[in-house]
């Protein structure tokens, strides 16, 4: 294990978080976050996968502990993110990479690998969808918000910025409750509180119906470059279930399928499981 270093990294003018560990001449995986998370939800990753990988976990704009500019200065939306993410690996030289995706960071990950096809050297994926089969039931008042956008569908999101409700994605599907770590809610908490953070998280809810309209171009990424995939699922997930892990048989040859019961986070439940998968998948690429 080596140290975890705590840096920024300047992109367009915000000041973009990064955790990053391990030897830069070692292979790399990069580690994109989901909601409402950041790099802290890797920091068991990043503790034990130093020793073989070169580990970098950048914080999105408004979230972590990068730069949580006002809507007016930074567009907050999904293809925003990817060009943020992929303008701040070219600035740390970063040219070859295994991806590790989950929930925002599928949007971001595959927008960056049907970008860079040849620099994607493998994607790991705990419950980052890329279908629609994959999208669960707790997408319904999401869905009525993208059908219309008004003053009650937002407020029926709302519960979701809840400290019950952050608890509840944590939480929902485990086999213990117990067994999650509960700074990570009230870290999220904490920051989605901010001035200006509910309306930008609905922005997002609202911009991730754009997602669904890249996902054949995605598919089509995968059936086409066919990347080293490793699936490590937490099948209790009500926003993406084990279905969304199941849809990318459909179109990638050769997978390391490994499902969990467990919920939304899983590394939170069966890290060590999960990183173990890691490294044996890492050294197969």
């Amino acid at each position: 294990m080596t140290q975890i270093k705590y840096r920024t990294l300047e992109v367009n003018g915000v000041n973009i978080a990064y955790r990053e560990a391990g030897d830069i001449k070692k292979p790399t995986i990069v580690l994109l976050h989901g909601y409402p998370s950041s790099s802290h939800q890797y920091r068991k990753v990043l503790d034990q996968l130093s020793d073989e990988y070169h580990l970098i976990a950048p914080d999105y704009p408004g979230f972590g502990n990068s730069d949580f500019p006002s809507p007016g200065e930074y567009e907050y939306t999904f293809d925003n993110f990817a060009a943020t993410i992929d303008i701040f690996l070219e600035k740390k030289e970063i040219t070859s990479y295994a991806l590790m995706i989950q929930d925002y960071g599928s949007p971001v990950g595959f927008r960056i690998a049907t970008k860079h096809p040849e620099r994607v050297t493998a994607i790991i994926n705990q419950n980052g969808n890329a279908y629609e089969e994959g999208l669960g039931k707790a997408w319904a008042p999401v869905r009525e918000f993208w059908a219309d956008r008004n003053e009650d569908t937002e407020k029926a999101i709302l519960p979701a910025f809840s400290l019950d409700g952050l608890k509840w994605e944590y939480t929902h599907g485990t086999r213990d409750p117990e067994n999650v770590n509960p700074d990570t809610w009230h870290l999220d908490y904490l920051r989605i509180s901010r001035p200006n953070s509910h309306k930008v998280n609905l922005d997002l809810f609202y911009d991730y119906r754009n997602n669904l309209k890249l996902y054949p171009e995605w598919q089509q990424y995968l059936r086409e470059y066919q990347p080293p995939l490793l699936i490590v699922w937490g099948k209790n997930d009500a926003y993406f279930p084990e279905s969304g892990a199941e849809a990318f048989k459909k179109d990638v040859k050769q997978i390391d399928y490994n499902i969990y019961d467990t919920g939304h986070f899983a590394l939170e439940e069966d890290g060590d499981k999960i990183i173990g998968k890691i490294r044996a998948f890492m050294k197969t690429i």
